[in-house]
């Protein structure tokens, strides 16, 4: 029992050593910034595709009470404002083509910024050719759109899901009221957890310019979701028993936002780390895809020779 728990405990302190060496903080600071612009755009796309299959009404209604859940009253009622405030623009029902493309832009910007980030974490980049930029951007955006719609599948199969875990409650109430509240928890943990993991999954196997086995996928999506289950309790006591709100007045619910976009990029990319981690100790790789190579970088310490200047003019 001892040897699994230090192999473990091992690739936790390699994974928070890459994490420090990386700045990952940095490029969570960066993806909390850039979150704040997109993720209007991005929940105006989730809804106009999950409207396809259910009403509007009750899409908005769940995605709402989700993010009350995860992030808090005050951060969730920003989004519903921003969100609110971008359907009821009058060029949106009047949005030519370019508008439309723009619009996309701005919903797989977020992304992007994860594609780049986990990129960095484990030593990929796209090739340094000319040519294949246009292809690669081409490809990035494509994929973070599928991302985007694959938001509004889970969030309508989440809907379904949870409809029905209401109709199994109600009659489970009625037969042994007792259990009821214990149950609805511990069901309302699984789906929750299931969830995040299937998102996580996608994430880690998707963005990233590499070839990653579904094995190693896994294991790096549950150990992020268990991460992000632990620490989404301990964000959600700061942020309620924090003075946030009152201290930046009218931009507190932005600042709200900010903190906990912040803290999940920072939980997602510990996961990426680990997942590197993982990989490396099973004595596999993570290869780079078609679109991309290594990168290695080497630290060289200076002799004090400056080069030679030269007096031609070019």
């Amino acid at each position: 029992m001892k040897q699994p728990i230090k192999h473990w405990w091992g690739l936790f302190k390699c994974a928070a050593s890459d994490f420090m060496d990386d700045k990952v903080l940095k490029l969570s600071a960066s993806l909390a910034y850039s979150t704040v612009f997109s993720i209007a755009p991005m929940l105006i796309i989730v809804l106009y595709f999950s409207d396809i299959f259910l009403g509007r009404e009750a899409l908005e209604g769940d995605l709402y009470g989700q993010l009350r859940g995860m992030m808090g009253p005050a951060a969730a009622q920003q989004v519903q404002d921003i969100v609110k405030n971008s359907t009821l623009s009058r060029d949106f029902g009047w949005s030519t083509v370019i508008g439309f493309v723009t619009l996309i832009i701005g919903a797989t910007g977020v992304f992007s910024e994860i594609q780049d980030s986990i990129n960095l974490i484990w030593r990929l980049k796209a090739k340094p050719k000319v040519g294949t930029g246009i292809v690669k951007i081409l490809l990035t955006r494509l994929l973070s759109f599928s991302m985007v719609i694959s938001l509004g599948f889970v969030m309508v199969v989440s809907l379904v899901i949870h409809g029905i875990i209401e109709v199994l409650i109600g009659r489970l109430t009625a037969e042994f009221p007792d259990v009821a509240v214990v149950v609805v928890y511990i069901i309302n943990l699984v789906v929750t957890f299931a969830t995040i993991t299937a998102l996580f999954a996608v994430i880690f196997k998707v963005l990233p310019d590499a070839k990653v086995k579904w094995g190693h996928v896994w294991v790096g999506a549950i150990t992020t979701a268990v991460l992000f289950m632990l620490g989404k309790a301990a964000i959600g006591f700061y942020l309620g028993n924090s003075n946030i709100s009152s201290t930046y007045g009218a931009a507190g619910s932005i600042v709200i936002l900010l903190v906990w976009v912040y803290y999940s990029a920072a939980i997602l990319y510990f996961g990426a780390e680990f997942t590197r981690q993982y990989v490396q100790h099973t004595g596999a790789r993570i290869y780079p895809n078609d679109y991309a190579v290594w990168v290695e970088q080497v630290e060289m310490e200076s002799k004090g020779n400056l080069p030679e200047k030269s007096n031609d003019i070019a």
